[in-house]
């Protein structure tokens, strides 16, 4: 059993990483098309990355008793949507860094989430946790003047959107195969993604081409991969455990913009990030330490 949880959070651990990165390819796509198109493009890329898969375990892999599984995916795939879209727009008006930062508040939200679900105890560090996150939100996202960057908020707003989608896929991973899951998800986030592009944004080949290397990233690695690795990491792990593998991911979008993008945090908003990053880990830690001690008692 100790060696399926360190195999989980080793999965986790690269699933992170890759999503740190994603924060660099997305912020680059924005340069040349539309969060739609980008969004719903690399998704069809992720989609398509998985049928190799599905292929060359059709005969090792029992795809039956996967019903629901439609209903199952399409709902996750709507948060999904609704989290990577807010996230993209927000891209354009924010750096990857500040991104990754406020993106891994759903760490802390899911807590809360969890509370008002009536699904899981609250504990001390949860509301430490919280102030810390909050108080950090401020110095990175509120400026002296106390506006707040649009694109912060969006951000946030994704990160709400993540935190039903990281509870979700904590019911419905050990129901349903990992690779069909994973590919009715990105097949919602695709098709609804691709019609919004459609209505509001113009394809050019050209421009599209110029970011195909992000592209290829965002949607084979960052889709096809990562969230069929997330699925089947969360097999062996707790939401509230995998959230704080997750929270790694903003320090490795903020250490990616830095050497990538040249984005340069101010010294407030390094506090402001130290912060947040100590809210969500005390948030988390706290919590299992406590379920550890409550359970040798």
């Amino acid at each position: 059993m100790k060696s399926a949880a360190f195999k989980s959070d080793f999965i986790l651990i690269f699933v992170a990483t890759i999503w740190g990165l994603a924060f660099v390819a997305q912020r680059i796509g924005m340069d040349h098309i539309g969060p739609f198109t980008f969004n719903g493009i690399r998704f069809v890329l992720g989609c398509l990355s998985l049928l190799p898969i599905i292929f060359l375990t059709r005969k090792r892999t029992s795809y039956k008793n996967n019903e629901g599984l439609i209903k199952s995916g399409t709902i996750a795939g709507l948060f999904l949507f609704c989290g990577i879209s807010l996230q993209q727009v927000g891209l354009v008006y924010t750096t990857a860094g500040k991104a990754g930062f406020i993106t891994g508040l759903y760490v802390v939200i899911v807590p809360f989430l969890n509370l008002f679900l009536k699904q899981e105890k609250t504990y001390l560090g949860t509301w430490i946790g919280a102030i810390l996150a909050s108080a950090g939100m401020y110095l990175l996202s509120v400026s002296k003047d106390l506006n707040m960057n649009f694109g912060d908020l969006l951000i946030l707003f994704s990160a709400i959107c993540f935190a039903f989608h990281l509870i979700i896929i904590g019911r419905l991973s050990n129901r349903f195969n990992t690779v069909l899951l994973s590919l009715v998800q990105c097949m919602v986030c695709a098709l609804l993604s691709l019609l919004v592009a459609i209505v509001f944004e113009t394809f050019i080949l050209a421009d599209i081409l110029k970011v195909s290397i992000p592209l290829i990233y965002g949607g084979v690695l960052s889709v096809g991969v990562a969230y069929s690795l997330q699925i089947y990491g969360q097999k062996n792990s707790p939401a509230s455990h995998a959230a704080i593998i997750f929270s790694f991911e903003s320090v490795v979008a903020a250490i990616g913009g830095w050497i990538i993008l040249n984005e340069i945090l101010s010294g407030r908003a390094i506090f402001g990030c130290t912060l947040m990053l100590a809210g969500i880990l005390v948030s988390q830690l706290y919590k299992k330490s406590a379920r550890t001690l409550s359970d040798t008692i």
